[in-house]
């Protein structure tokens, strides 16, 4: 049951599966709680889950959901003023529920950290700025893998999922694709255009897609998380194509197979006193072995979990130990990270619906600021530098999530594709 002192309600369990309210049935079958256990091949019915975003569960999260608590029944009340007696009763519609706040303010704070850490990296060689890159790049995008799978658990093949796959992945994909050739070129860039091998920050879109789509596979296996961790550590034995993000597919893996596996008691786990004291320690542990590889000659290429053992030069043991050992140091922080973020509204809440425009128009700003030098200033190049650029990503992210901005790109980034699918049949 849902502790009474938590805005976030947990699913209740109850012995026969899960139950829900036969609402909307026909007079003779309301009432009825439908116990029937789905057949062969038939997606397993589930009801509204704690931190569930849209109805279609997709990532971005750019239209607001309105629930019904886990776990809770629509219970039938007579209407207001009506005698209670056979037929004379109508049933009261549960109300709707908002979007519950927390992840969104998770997703915001971690696309901000995107916007930072990509407009660092024209300054990497001051040692301020590759501390920030490296604490950031050790959780950041593996975070985000977690919200994706965690947001991904109801994926199941079937029309509306497959049409919502193109809608929210493919067509943007290729529509970033396209724009960062042409800006690439009106920059004075040769013209290049590899739908196959993606550009930039395009590797994640595709990614997703993939990861998506292998879903159902890692629902049915009985240890699924193990099996993600042995292909992530062994993948680095092979100098796997950056082609479809494959490099990136099994270099974050566990991370996606984690989130799949996480339940809305496991972020309960994390709203304790005692586990955001530890995790105040944790990033700051993790902050300062950030600020000694700042300090050294550490090579940046472990933290983008795609490089094989032999681009890093390691023996297979080392590459191994390197491996899980950043596993380790992600997951602590991004859990360190979830415990720590506010639970409850905040004024940035409203900004993690749109998290998809920032990701996709963030690299026009950055790319054009890289390419006119405007990052090669050389006050730039240290503490008050790296807080000028941090400050202005931060504010730059802002814009990008605001509803405006969605308004003016709505029609390229989300562009309504009905004509595009055949109608299922008998409809």
């Amino acid at each position: 049951m849902s502790d009474p002192r938590s805005p976030f309600p947990v699913p209740a369990h109850s012995s026969n599966g899960t139950a829900r309210a036969a609402a909307g049935a026909p007079p003779a079958e309301k009432g009825r709680v439908d116990t029937r256990r789905p057949g062969p091949g038939e997606p397993p019915q589930q009801g509204a889950m704690w931190g569930e975003q849209p109805a279609e569960a997709s990532f971005w999260g750019s239209a607001p959901a309105q629930q019904q608590r886990p776990g809770e029944l629509a219970q039938e009340r007579p209407a207001e003023g009506a005698q209670e007696g056979p037929g004379e009763s109508e049933p009261e519609r549960p109300k709707p529920r908002k979007r519950e706040p927390y992840l969104d303010n998770v997703k915001f704070l971690l696309i901000a950290l995107v916007v930072v850490g990509h407009s660092l990296v024209p300054t990497l060689d001051a040692d301020s700025s590759k501390a920030l890159y490296v604490f950031v790049y050790t959780f950041h995008m593996p975070l985000f893998v977690i919200i994706s799978g965690y947001l991904s658990r109801n994926f199941w093949n079937s029309n509306a999922k497959t049409n919502k796959l193109v809608d929210t992945f493919v067509m943007p994909y290729v529509i970033v694709e396209i724009g960062y050739a042409a800006l690439r070129f009106s920059l004075g860039q040769k013209w290049s255009l590899t739908i196959i091998d993606p550009a930039w920050l395009n590797w994640y879109l595709l990614a997703l897609l993939f990861w998506r789509l292998s879903t159902p596979v890692w629902k049915r296996m009985r240890q699924p998380v193990p099996v993600a961790i042995a292909i992530y550590l062994f993948a680095g034995f092979s100098q796997i194509s950056g082609d479809f993000s494959m490099d990136r597919f099994f270099g974050l893996l566990p991370f996606f197979v984690i989130g799949l596996v996480m339940q809305p008691e496991h972020f309960e786990m994390l709203n304790r006193v005692w586990v955001k004291v530890v995790s105040a320690v944790t990033l700051l542990a993790a902050a300062g072995v950030a600020i000694y590889i700042g300090l050294g000659p550490w090579s940046l290429k472990p933290f983008y979990f795609k490089h094989s053992f032999q681009d890093m030069d390691l023996s297979w043991y080392m590459g191994l130990g390197l491996r899980a050992g950043l596993l380790l140091a992600s997951l602590a922080m991004c859990f360190a990270f979830l415990a720590l973020v506010p639970r409850g509204e905040t004024w940035y809440t409203d900004l993690g619906t749109r998290t998809l425009y920032c990701y996709l128009l963030h690299g026009i700003p950055v790319l054009i600021a890289k390419e006119m030098g405007w990052l090669d200033l050389p006050w730039l190049h240290g503490p008050l530098g790296v807080l000028a650029i941090s400050t202005s990503a931060f504010a730059l992210a802002i814009v990008l999530c605001l509803p405006e901005t969605r308004t003016v790109f709505k029609w390229v980034l989300e562009p309504r594709l009905t004509w595009l699918y055949r109608r299922p049949s008998g409809s």
